[in-house]
């Protein structure tokens, strides 16, 4: 394996920090190096929040911002294009929560004269969150949407990894474990 930067854009409460951490550990779990950190703006709900994920075979000494990510994890679908496409690799993968298909998306992005990465991947986390755990909280949905376009790291390092975060309140483990499974099953990727 080569590295890989991960890059997540999300929203203060979706969990984008827990979704790079997560994954991360799940990384170093199966024998990778990974090191992951958020950058705050203003620490509050709801106030864009970017969060990073760096894996390798190798020691990782960097530990600054990826500005020209592999992959783009995009938790919240109401943040411009604009700032989350920004340095993405043009053979990256952008993943999206969003109910369109990623043609839609490819669509969308060339439509607001953006050029579209050369692979989408796109699942409806809200739904599957608010379905099991009663609250728009994504990240594990997107980690499983992520997981499935990428195979950076198992699916299931990554459930243990989350499931072993809420082991103190099982009921909300258990949730994610399905919210994962179905968000795993739904994601739809699209390479051009």
């Amino acid at each position: 394996m080569t590295r890989i930067e991960i890059r997540f854009h999300g929203r203060g409460g979706q969990g984008a920090v827990t979704a790079a951490e997560s994954l991360g550990e799940a990384a170093i779990l199966e024998g990778k190096y990974a090191l992951a950190f958020p950058e705050y703006g203003a620490e509050r709900r709801g106030a864009p929040v970017l969060a990073f994920t760096r894996i390798d075979d190798r020691p990782i000494y960097e530990r600054e911002p990826i500005l020209e990510p592999d992959v783009v994890v995009v938790l919240d679908p109401s943040l411009p294009p604009q700032i989350y496409l920004k340095g993405l690799k043009k053979t990256g993968l952008l993943v999206v929560n969003t109910k369109r298909s990623p043609d839609r998306v490819a669509e969308h992005l060339q439509s607001s004269g953006l050029e579209s990465p050369r692979c989408i991947a796109s699942v409806d986390a809200t739904e599957i969150a608010v379905k099991h755990i009663g609250a728009p909280i994504v990240n594990t949905a997107m980690l499983a949407a992520l997981i499935k376009a990428s195979r950076v790291v198992s699916l299931d390092t990554v459930k243990k990894v989350i499931y072993d975060r809420f082991s103190a309140r099982p009921h909300i483990a258990e949730a994610n474990m399905k919210v994962m499974d179905e968000a795993y099953e739904r994601t739809e990727v699209v390479c051009l």
